[in-house]
């Protein structure tokens, strides 16, 4: 067992990934033979990631505020603290804030064994970024998806 004490500062999001003001921060990247990786960032209302995609997917859970997520070619979803996000591998999506709240989240996902992890694409225009949200269909954990064990803590 290992004890990582949390970091302290988070910098800026480049512009070439983000739109708007965004604050990004690494968290933890674990010890191999694991390839997992996990981030943080805070959204300005409005602010966004561009399109992008992970090999192995990504995990995303809003810590608070509210925001917005959408998956290439599906309808974009309103998302609040307390849900998680659970992205394909290979799907191209972009996560970010609402048009008139903040939002931070935590994404969590596996790296290629050279410590790359995502793919970057064109930003998210206004038009993509304004479209109304849809109505998100909540779903509860499958018991096929979460094992039954006993929880290590």
């Amino acid at each position: 067992m290992e004890v990582i004490r949390a970091p302290s500062t988070s910098r800026p999001a480049p512009q070439q990934r983000y739109s708007g003001v965004a604050w990004i921060g690494r968290d933890v990247t674990a010890m191999e033979p694991s390839r997992l990786a996990t981030f943080h960032a805070q959204f300005n209302p409005c602010a966004r990631t561009a399109w992008h995609s992970c090999p192995y997917g990504r995990v995303l859970h809003v810590l608070h505020g509210v925001g917005r997520v959408q998956r290439r070619g599906g309808p974009v979803h309103e998302v609040r603290a307390g849900d998680t996000i659970v992205v394909s591998a290979g799907e191209w999506h972009w996560h970010g804030a609402g048009p008139h709240t903040f939002v931070a989240m935590v994404s969590t996902h596996e790296t290629d064994p050279e410590g790359a992890g995502t793919e970057w694409g064109d930003q998210v225009t206004d038009a993509e970024y304004s479209r109304a949200p849809q109505a998100t269909a909540f779903r509860m954990p499958d018991t096929d998806r979460v094992p039954d064990r006993e929880a290590c803590w």
